[in-house]
């Protein structure tokens, strides 16, 4: 007989990827306009120009590609975080990350609509400057965890303020922005799958990389520089993937948070600290999250829709609550 707990992981995987599959065709079939399964298979075999093709084709199936997609990245950069901070409360959302990407990405929409095209890489650059002054301020011969929050908290609600003042100073301009900063996929397109797809595809390939570096840093710098690791190169080098990931999900997404945080800290619940299994499976499972979310955010109050950024943040507060009562009781 094979190792239980092998077992248990692949059967994790396979109902995963099981339950991604039907939540995915499950919510494109799903919202106030009547259709139907039927509907959603002419789109694909025999396409014909009707109001429920159009429904389809050009709002549903592009927008829950995309929340597919950014649940995937968000979850993989919250995962690959936890790892190399070694800190179960890190999140995009929650040290900033995000909100560095949110500012950049904000200053391209607003300033410069010319250019969005280049908001994923103007997104990145911004993840990653939030992340080195993140790195800078916590950093106390080591990453310390409760000085990472401290300081994620400050870089967060600093970058936040950059917002604002754009809202301030840009107010005629920023309608377009504000669903966006609420985090929610109201008028995704086929622009915006093609926008983070390659991202994804980014972010799944490095998971196949980044699984070895990241367990070998769970054994500590010395025995992971004695394993032949590069600890300092593959720690930057899983930080900028994670913030890549984190500003991709940020530009078709907006300031979505508590993906990263929930969904690798459940999984590791079930499946363990192997990031072989942990990685691959966060990505499954946080694609699952964000797609249930959003069609629950667009349907529970119908014609009503709820940006899917504040049912998360419902869903994430109480979550992130209780992790900082259970860390700190352990002290």
């Amino acid at each position: 007989m094979g190792d239980p707990r092998s077992r248990k992981r692949s059967i994790v995987m396979f109902s995963g990827i099981a339950v991604l599959i039907v939540s995915l065709f499950t919510a494109m079939v799903c919202g106030t306009a009547n259709t139907g399964f039927a509907d959603l298979y002419n789109v694909f075999v025999n396409p014909q120009n009707t109001e429920s093709y159009r429904i389809l084709y050009h709002i549903r199936i592009p927008r829950v590609l995309t929340c597919m997609f950014a649940g995937i990245n968000l979850a993989i950069a919250g995962c690959i975080l936890q790892g190399v901070l070694k800190n179960p409360l890190a999140d995009p959302g929650i040290i900033g990350v995000s909100a560095g990407a949110g500012l950049a990405a904000m200053i391209v929409m607003i300033i410069f609509p010319q250019y969005t095209a280049i908001v994923p890489i103007v997104a990145f650059i911004g993840a990653m400057a939030a992340t080195m002054i993140l790195f800078v301020l916590a950093w106390e011969n080591g990453i310390q965890p409760l000085k990472l929050i401290l300081a994620g908290v400050a870089v967060s609600a600093f970058f936040a303020g950059g917002m604002t003042c754009l809202m301030v100073f840009f107010s005629d301009k920023i309608q377009g922005t504000v669903n966006w900063m609420a985090g929610g996929f109201s008028g995704a397109s086929w622009k915006h799958v093609t926008m983070i797809l390659p991202y994804t595809v980014i972010g799944l390939l490095g998971t196949t990389v980044g699984c070895r570096y990241l367990n070998a840093l769970q054994l500590g710098d010395d025995v992971a520089k004695s394993l032949g690791t590069r600890v300092e190169t593959a720690r930057f080098l899983l930080v900028t993937l994670a913030a890549l990931l984190a500003a991709s999900a940020v530009s078709v997404a907006g300031m979505l948070t508590f993906v990263g945080l929930i969904v690798p800290h459940m999984m590791r619940l079930v499946v363990g600290s192997d990031f072989n299994y942990l990685l691959p499976s966060s990505a499954v499972f946080g694609g699952i999250l964000l797609i249930i979310a959003d069609t629950v955010a667009r349907t529970a109050f119908e014609p009503i829709e709820v940006p899917v950024g504040v049912f998360m943040s419902f869903i994430g507060a109480p979550f992130f609550l209780y992790l900082l009562k259970r860390g700190m009781q352990k002290r």
